[in-house]
């Protein structure tokens, strides 16, 4: 390959990295997270990785997206706080919750078995929402929360299952408060999707003329 064709070659590549970024790979939230066009817009591989978790287990995206910016604010090394030893030095943490789905070390686990995805991280965006969908598919299984009700879903994604059957968060007003967030963050979400799911669903370029 000559100088010039080298040349054109790596400019039409950097062009694709800056439009769509490494595989995998971001660099810390997203700028707007109150948006989830925006998000989207920002990281296209996460629309596609919400789409395959929506379509394999029924999650709609609106919710997959409130529960995780309840989480984790789209943090992927988003960690359970420390308890805290005569109210100042920090202690251990509460849980061993972890990632964009704040999934404990258990149930992720659990999860991997389930599905044949061990090599699943926490810190990876598809496999956290692929996660979240498995969780709800399993809680149905139970007669738990269903996923089309955030409200109901995030109280039984928190509680876990059993917990939200054995109704443990009645006594919790203030969780109670934070999932009627997780609803009206949801309603939002899918408002602004539905403003931009069309133009998200085609392809953002093409590398060759046909």
């Amino acid at each position: 390959m000559g100088r010039v064709n080298r040349m054109h070659a790596g400019r039409a590549l950097a062009a694709v990295l800056a439009l769509t970024g490494p595989p995998g790979c971001t660099s810390g939230p997203p700028r707007n997270p109150d948006d989830v066009c925006d998000i989207f817009e920002e990281r296209r591989s996460w629309y596609r990785a919400s789409k395959r978790s929506a379509e394999r287990w029924g999650v709609p995206i609106p919710v997959q997206m409130a529960l995780v910016h309840q989480e984790s604010r789209f943090r992927s090394d988003a960690k359970a706080p420390r308890r805290r030893i005569l109210w100042i030095f920090p202690g251990p943490r509460v849980s061993s919750a972890y990632g964009y789905a704040q999934a404990l070390e258990e149930t992720w686990s659990e999860y991997q078995r389930n599905t044949g995805n061990g090599g699943a991280d926490r810190d990876d965006f598809g496999d956290s929402v692929d996660f979240i969908g498995w969780y709800a598919a399993r809680g149905a299984a139970r007669g738990s929360a269903p996923p089309s009700d955030p409200f109901r879903f995030y109280l039984a994604y928190h509680e876990g299952h059993g917990g939200y059957l054995r109704n443990t968060h009645s006594g919790k007003p203030w969780l109670l408060r934070v999932a009627r967030k997780v609803e009206r963050r949801a309603g939002t979400y899918s408002a602004q999707l539905t403003t931009c799911q069309e133009r998200l669903d085609r392809p953002r370029f093409r590398l060759w003329p046909f």
